[in-house]
Order: structure tokens, then sequence, then C-alpha cells
């Protein structure tokens, strides 16, 4: 006859001590002693005890899984859409967050929504009696629906204004990021006349960035007209999409377009060069997030640089603490930014390259 599988009263027996304290051991409880905890984790390595998750998670009224939900975005193209949303910068965001989850000890769901969708909202008041506490990326909500969803369970907004009272936001500091390349551009290249590409304004992200952009070069003297201000919808088609139309206007460009992610701004570059316009040549385009593809286009990038895997971090460790009850010690955390310059503003695709150069003409200049 098989042996059976060891339950919990074996490791009670085994380690000298009552069920009730195996279960809080389990727990990693406060009231457990450390040297009752060892013996008891010692006496499960011994027996081969593997204790029920969802056992546990009963017990302590938790399940144990963190939901996640992105926005799905709907156009002509859905499918093709979808799938191009989902990569590069969101999938960053995705891994990192499944990553941190499963070091917590949680599981990690993912949702997708549409808010336009009418079982939207029902669809995520439904996952309130599966998971934990939701992680709720960009625009997926608006400040009405996350109080609501908030009285129901914990909720952390990635991306954000940062005002939210009834969930703790995590961002990076659009405003900063921006400045940066304001002066990058201005400074360096002496731009006058500049241009910005947003994605959809009603995601904070898109309105920070582009207010900041806009403040930042007008206090150094730069302008963007009207109609060098160009709204798409955060993906490489819509970037694309947005300067086909831009150039089929047929009037003088500014000297720059900077965009509100990289995504658009591979599409920027694509539509430019298929009107036979040189980046950095003709016109400089610039980008924000770093994902890591944009290194390798001719020219390289010029962008703004967000850990998407640092962002997913801070917001599980935010959202756990807060499911374990402890107080936040601060709502609304900002994660700094880096500029980073390379071909497509007209920099060396190696900055460091000049300084070497430099460097090298020195050091014969001193041996002569």
């Amino acid at each position: 006859m098989a042996e059976s599988t060891p339950t919990i009263y074996d490791v009670a027996e085994r380690a000298g001590v009552s069920i009730a304290t195996v279960s809080r051991a389990l727990n990693s409880l406060d009231s457990v002693r450390p040297a009752t905890r060892d013996k008891v984790l010692r006496a499960m390595d011994e027996l081969d005890f593997v204790p029920n998750a969802v056992a546990r998670g009963l017990s302590i009224g938790k399940h144990g899984i963190l939901g996640l939900v992105f926005t799905r975005v709907v156009g002509e193209n859905n499918g093709l859409a979808v799938e191009e949303a989902s990569l590069l910068y969101t999938d960053i965001v995705i891994r990192g967050a499944e990553m941190r989850a499963a070091e917590q000890g949680y599981s990690l769901l993912l949702s997708s929504f549409d808010e336009t969708h009418p079982s939207g909202m029902s669809a995520l008041l439904s996952l309130t009696g599966t998971v934990d506490g939701l992680v709720v990326l960009d625009r997926v909500l608006g400040d009405e629906d996350v109080a609501y969803l908030a009285r129901r369970i914990p909720v952390v907004l990635l991306a954000g204004r940062g005002d939210s009272p009834a969930a703790i936001t995590v961002r990076v500091d659009n405003e900063q990021a921006m400045a940066s390349l304001a002066e990058h551009l201005v400074g360096v290249h002496g731009v006058k006349r500049v241009g910005f590409v947003t994605g959809a304004m009603e995601s904070p992200d898109a309105l920070a960035r582009a207010t900041g952009f806009r403040q930042s070069v007008e206090a150094l003297g730069a302008t963007i007209a009207d109609g060098d201000f160009l709204e798409a919808d955060w993906t490489s088609a819509g970037g694309e999409s947005a300067m086909r139309a831009r150039l089929d206007r047929d009037e003088v460009l500014p000297e720059v377009f900077a965009c509100a992610n990289d995504q658009m701004a591979v599409g920027v570059i694509f539509a430019l060069q298929e009107r036979g316009r040189r980046v950095p040549d003709d016109v400089l385009v610039t980008g924000f997030d770093d994902i890591t593809l944009t290194r390798y286009f001719n020219p390289p990038l010029t962008t703004i640089r967000q850990s998407g895997g640092l962002l997913a971090t801070a917001a599980i460790d935010a959202l756990v603490a807060t499911i374990d009850g402890a107080e936040p010690a601060e709502r609304n955390v900002v994660l700094s930014t880096e500029l980073v310059v390379r071909g497509s503003c007209g920099c060396a695709t190696d900055p460091e390259e000049p300084l070497r150069q430099l460097h090298t003409a020195n050091r014969k200049a001193v041996s002569v």
C-alpha cells in the first residue's frame, strides 16, 4: 500500500507543537517564536510536507493572487492593435509585476479592460472576489471608477496624476523628464520650432508629458505651433498615421518632433523617411521609455529612460503592503527618469565617442 501523504497533524506531532502553532508558523505570524518556527519547518522537511496554499489563503482571508489590469485597444484592425499595444513597454511592466508578485508569494492574474464595453466595469468588479488587490495601468479607469473599486479592494494606479484620494499612485517624474529633454534640444541643438506627438489625451501620462514639454520649451524661448501638436494613440501605427497627415499639409516642418513614447516615435520616423525626409539631417525625433529595440534602430532613438520593471516592482510592493494593512510611506510614489541621447536628435550614436576622440587628440599633442 502506498504511503499516505503527510498532514499538518503529522507535522505537529513531529515538531512537538499544536496544530494551531503549525498553522501560525506557516503564515509567518509574529506570535510564533523563531525557535518554534524553525522546529516546524524542520519537521516539514523531514516529512516532505507540502502545505495546501489554497487552504492557507482561506484561513487568513487571502487568495494569494494579485490582479493587473491594462487597457484593451479597440480599432478597425483590432487584433493587430491589441497585439502591438501589449508588446514592448507594457510587456516589460507585466513581466516585472509577475516576477515581483512571485517573490512576494503571490500569483499574478492579467485582465484587459475596455471602458467603452458595456460589461467592462462588471468584469472588473468580478475580479474583487478572486484577487487580493489590483494594479491598474494608465488609461483604464476614471477617478470615480477608481474610488468605487477601491472601496472594495486595495488598488494601486500605475501612472496617473498622483492626486487620487482612493488609491496609491506609482508614476515617473514626467515633468522633470520633459524639462531635461527641452533643455537638451534647445540648449544643445538650438531648436526654435518644435513639434510634439502625444498619446490619447485622456491619459494622465500623455497630458503630463505634453504640458511639461510645452511649458519647458516655451520657457526656453522655443515655440510649438498648434498644427505641430499631433495626437496619436501610443502605437507606432498611430504615430505613422499622425505624421503622414501632417506631411500631407505640405507645410514647413518644425526642427524636431518629440514623441510621448518610443512606439509612436518609430512610426513617425518611418513616415518621415517614407516621404524622403532624413532623420536627423532634416528633422530631429525623440521618444520616451527607452524600450530595448530603439537603440538598434537607424538612427538609434534619443529618448527618456524609465524602467517599466522598477515601476511594476514599486506598484506590487505598495499593493502588498496595503493588503497586509501597512500604512504606505507615501501615496504618490514618483520614480526618476534619465535622458538618453543617441543619433535621432543629431548627437553621436555613442555619446562617449567625441570625448574619446578629444582625449586621443590631446594625448597625441602632448607626445609631440
